[in-house]
């Protein structure tokens, strides 16, 4: 066994003996009462004095144990082969074997991970005296590498950060962020990056009919990547973009970021840089309008980019570097000489919130003569007793005088940037039922 995870399963169980006066000791003052949960506010644990000089590094999900570019970036930005790395398995349901895991494959690129136990579902550890154990503080405060794992997002806002107060396990982490060190999450461990995140929302449909409850739905994050960015993970392959437009709005954002399955982003400051085996959605919201009239969701004028591994974005300028492997292909903008479009007809899709449906819209879209396309999405499964059971939403995906992207095949498949796309979202009425048996005349 590791000795570092030894000591840890050690530290966590002379903690569980410890007595309650000793643990007084231990423990900081809590505040009176928890934040209200709002986007701009000051993350919980932050520290404010200066800038952070690290590197969160959000992955989307499903990461493969083989994506050596993620992996092996993850151990080159905390300082290469050596480098010490802390995991916490908190949000999984197993979290020994999820933190073992991910500890082997980060050892694997020559770094040394080590497990610490602090998650709810070790019913062995108590996790009020886990936060404070100084053994298990100090090992965080010595590492270059944090990882939070997959699973329950709340289990790790729970634990963590409970009402909003952080705890100095928390505090711990947000030193090692701003010394230089990497924040780095997976699925539920990404989540947790903005200020903001989901708590339980899997029906992107019930976002966009209105479910969107604090505490429920949505909860406070960590906000390890800033109070002006949103994240959100699993994205394309679950066409969440349809929950991001609903809580940025209602929370004040203008800037979110969708990172999809085997992916991810590394963000330091304004920069964010994609690696991994596909990519992400940024959705910006500074000129994007609403009609609070209409009584249900809609927007008009969300501009969408997507971002393909080894593209980066500057967040402060709005500004996309396409990589070069991007550049050496082709540069595609409708009304320039050199236009040749691939796609030629209209394109409507049944399912906009399909798997990756979005991003093969948007792809199309900019490579074709068509200046837009058009989609839908409803619930076919609601319950008539439901009061919006017809409420469904159609989707306008259009060109704008700044769209362009990218493509190239030179890593043998089809691969788009696409910069500057608008989309609209408008509510409609499903007919129920939405057809009937055919009958000849």
């Amino acid at each position: 066994m590791n000795p570092f995870r030894l000591r840890s399963h050690l530290a966590a169980l002379l903690l569980a003996l410890m007595p309650a006066w000793a643990l007084a000791q231990l423990a900081p003052a809590a505040p009176a009462a928890s934040a209200p949960l709002t986007a701009g506010v000051p993350a919980p644990g932050a520290v404010t004095d200066g800038p952070i000089k690290g590197y969160a590094v959000v992955i989307g999900g499903a990461l493969k144990g083989d994506n050596e570019d993620v992996w092996r970036r993850l151990v080159e930005l905390s300082g290469g082969k050596g480098s010490r790395w802390v995991i916490f398995g908190t949000a999984s349901q197993t979290p020994d074997k999820t933190a073992r895991r991910l500890a082997d494959l980060l050892e694997l690129r020559g770094a040394t991970a080590e497990i610490v136990p602090v998650a709810p579902q070790l019913k062995w550890v108590d996790l009020e005296r886990a936060v404070r154990d100084p053994s298990l503080l100090e090992l965080v405060n010595n590492a270059q590498g944090i990882f939070f794992s997959g699973g329950a997002q709340e289990r790790i806002i729970d634990t963590f950060s409970p009402g909003g107060r952080p705890t100095p396990m928390l505090q711990a982490i947000w030193g090692v962020y701003q010394r230089g060190g990497v924040i780095a999450g997976t699925s539920a461990g990404a989540a947790v990056m903005s200020t903001v995140m989901f708590r339980d929302a899997l029906s992107v449909l019930n976002v966009m009919k209105g479910q969107l409850r604090d505490g429920k739905e949505v909860d406070r994050g960590l906000g390890f990547v800033g109070p002006n960015l949103f994240v959100d993970q699993h994205f394309l392959k679950r066409g969440r973009f349809g929950r991001m437009l609903p809580l940025m709005m209602a929370r004040g954002y203008k800037l979110g970021l969708g990172i999809d399955e085997n992916s991810a982003t590394v963000v330091q400051g304004d920069m964010v840089e994609v690696i991994g085996a596909k990519g992400a959605l940024l959705v910006d919201l500074r000129e994007a309008r609403t009609d609070a009239k209409i009584g249900a969701f809609n927007v008009q004028g969300a501009r969408l980019t997507y971002l393909d591994r080894g593209d980066r974005y500057d967040l402060g300028l709005h500004k996309i570097m396409p990589s070069a492997r991007k550049l050496r292909g082709t540069r595609l903008q409708a009304g320039t000489p050199e236009f040749k479009p691939e796609f030629l007809r209209e394109a409507y899709y049944t399912d906009m919130l399909g798997d990756s449906t979005i991003y093969n819209a948007m792809a199309e879209l900019i490579d074709s003569k068509q200046n837009e396309s058009r989609g839908l999405a409803f619930d076919p499964k609601a319950a008539p007793s439901e009061a919006v059971a017809d409420l469904g939403f159609s989707f306008r995906l259009y060109k704008g005088k700044d769209s362009v992207g990218w493509y190239s095949d030179e890593l043998g498949a089809d691969e788009y940037t696409v910069s500057s796309l608008y989309l609209d979202i408008a509510p409609v009425r499903i007919a129920r039922p939405m057809f009937t048996p055919w009958t000849s005349r």
